[in-house]
């Protein structure tokens, strides 16, 4: 819009210009540094994992899982256990032996229950 600015803008500057001559710049990049918590889901410090109990469903399941969690065998195979054998497979137990928070281990209890597929007799299916 000002004539006169764009014309200050655009001037030569010829002392301007001897002195940028006699600068030099001379930089170096830092060292790369890993930055903590701020990736794109890189994983933390090592995680500490367990070996999976898996039984005859080995070939099914990852054979590591980080302490504190449990695989879908896993799940399955213990919630099995606890509802065929609720006074041996108790909530404390199953902690222990999974290494797992009682209180999580409670609300898997609680919360999730494996469901039994029943097959009717053959006999009986003209019944119903």
């Amino acid at each position: 819009d000002h004539p006169e600015i764009q014309e200050e803008i655009y001037r030569k500057d010829d002392r301007f210009l001897t002195l940028l001559k006699d600068v030099y710049v001379e930089s170096t990049d830092p060292p790369v540094r890993v930055k903590d918590g701020g990736g794109e889901h890189l994983p933390c410090k090592k995680e500490e994992k367990r070996l999976t109990k898996l039984g005859h469903l080995g070939d099914l399941d990852v054979k590591k899982v980080p302490k504190g969690k449990i695989s879908i065998v896993e799940a399955l195979t213990l919630l099995n256990n606890h509802k065929l054998h609720p006074q041996m497979w108790t909530a404390e137990k199953i902690a222990v032996e999974y290494s797992l928070e009682l209180k999580e281990v409670n609300s898997l209890l609680e919360f999730f229950i494996p469901f039994a597929v029943q097959e009717f007799p053959k006999d009986t299916k003209k019944a119903i």
